[in-house]
């Protein structure tokens, strides 16, 4: 048998969804049961809470840092949302993608439309997914607690403006059932793998494999 191995260079998965529609736990369970998979953590300048862990849930960095890195061109995208400043940092992205690792995003429209005008843009696949209903997204944020009154009718003022841009994403699920919604996910990252694998590194497996023939006939 060849000892050839096919490589492929890793890809950049973002999944976008309004609050409530089941994207964290999408991401969460396709982080669990896919090997190659890292999280993309993020850089703030908002203050680490409590329950937080510096490295894990994100970098926390101060403004001046931010900066420096923002005008260096070394955030694949970056935005300010309640007066903090959010980004992606370029350097780990890049070298897991070239390690074959798969880089998962949890971010916005915007974020998405940065990444895909940035350098790494043909490494980008974008998955949007959306409540069933109105009515079952305003139960589910009600359901979670996490929220007052006030809040859950903004993240749904917000969802309005953020939905329509489903267009701009590569592949839309409607999130009806959770157990199906992360078959289809994990369907979607398994087919862009496919498509990842270069034809020179095939040629090199075919090479070995050939070559292994000639040794057994």
């Amino acid at each position: 048998m060849s000892n050839a191995e096919i490589d492929r260079r890793g890809i950049m998965l973002v999944v976008s969804s309004p609050s409530g529609a089941g994207k964290t736990t999408l991401t969460r369970n396709l982080l669990e049961k896919e090997e190659d998979v890292v999280l993309s953590i993020s850089v703030t300048t908002r203050p680490r809470r409590p329950s937080e862990i510096d490295g894990v849930h994100y970098q926390f960095i101060d403004q001046r840092k931010f900066d420096r890195m923002r005008d260096a061109g070394d955030l694949l995208e970056w935005a300010t949302v309640h007066g903090n400043c959010y980004g992606t940092p370029k350097e780990p992205v890049d070298a897991a993608l070239a390690a074959g690792k798969d880089v998962l995003f949890d971010i916005d429209w915007q974020g998405t439309q940065q990444l895909k005008s940035s350098a790494l843009a043909p490494d980008v696949v974008t998955v949007f997914v959306l409540p069933p209903s109105a009515a079952e997204l305003k139960a589910r944020l009600e359901r979670r607690a996490e929220d007052p009154p006030d809040v859950i009718i903004r993240r749904l003022r917000n969802a309005a403006e953020e939905i329509p841009h489903w267009t701009e994403y590569d592949y839309v699920l409607v999130n009806r059932d959770l157990e199906k919604s992360f078959l289809r996910l994990r369907s979607i990252l398994q087919s862009e793998r496919l498509k990842r694998v270069q034809p020179e590194d095939v040629q090199a497996f075919v090479d070995g494999l050939l070559a292994d023939l000639q040794s057994v006939t």
